[in-house]
């Protein structure tokens, strides 16, 4: 049976991208590319019926759009998977399949149609509501004048974790995933690091992330194990994996 693949604006996979988030309702890692113009549209019909979509990225520094990131299909027609995506693979001419492992979907196509499979970053969703305390540390927004000290690796978040009138973390939430998931950052001042602070003040911006009818997540990268312990201890769980691999 023959699936065609054609290049299109973004519009038009809207209403099956819509499908794609519903059916998987977890936080997407690179949704924001769409709105940033950063990929490339493919829609699969067959016999003029549109069938499903494929959406293109760039790798590493977005600049060359060379990876195969979205891959959705209505559920009657993915006994055509294997025909639709050799199609777009070949049309699109990519040479890498990258995918998060809770979209089972594509996943399964990666391991079919990719090798040289690598893990990266992991994922985390809410899991339990915990009830870390900490004497005389005060959790508030930042207010203007704070002095905050210098960041490494996060941004300065709206969100202060205070200690005898000195801010020993920081922390916030992006708004840029798809709804109604916001990822959770924060920094822990380097002297003050391995006490409890990181994970207190996750548990923390977990309930003001719902509180602004957000759902909170996370993620790390696999090799930072204190980052994932941090979030464990703060009611996360690992929810998936970044996985990238080369076209066969």
């Amino acid at each position: 049976m023959i699936v065609n693949v054609l290049k299109i604006e973004l519009k038009e996979i809207l209403p099956l991208r819509n499908l794609f988030l519903q059916e998987t309702n977890f936080q997407i890692r690179y949704n924001a590319c769409h709105e940033r113009g950063w990929t490339d549209s493919y829609i699969l019909t067959h016999e003029e019926t549109k069938i499903g979509y494929g959406s293109i990225k760039g790798n590493e520094n977005l600049s060359d759009r060379d990876t195969l990131f979205e891959f959705y299909m209505v559920p009657t027609y993915r006994h055509l998977a294997s025909t639709a995506f050799l199609a777009l693979l070949e049309l699109s001419g990519v040479n890498f399949i990258e995918c998060q492992t809770n979209d089972l979907f594509l996943t399964s196509l990666l391991y079919q149609y990719g090798q040289d499979i690598n893990s990266g970053p992991i994922l985390f969703e809410d899991h339990v509501k915990t009830d870390i305390t900490m004497g005389h540390i005060i959790f508030r927004r930042r207010k203007a004048g704070d002095i905050v000290f210098e960041h490494k690796s996060e941004p300065v978040g709206e969100y202060v974790l205070e200690l005898n009138d000195e801010i020993v973390a920081t922390g916030g939430f992006l708004l840029h995933y798809n709804f109604p998931f916001a990822d959770l950052f924060m920094e822990v001042k380097e002297d003050d690091r391995r006490n409890g602070l990181g994970s207190l003040l996750i548990q923390e911006l977990k309930t003001q992330c719902y509180l602004t009818g957000r759902v909170p997540a996370a993620r790390c990268d696999i090799k930072n194990h204190a980052s994932k312990a941090t979030l464990i201890k703060a009611g996360f769980r690992i929810a998936g994996f970044m996985l990238l691999g080369r076209v066969k």
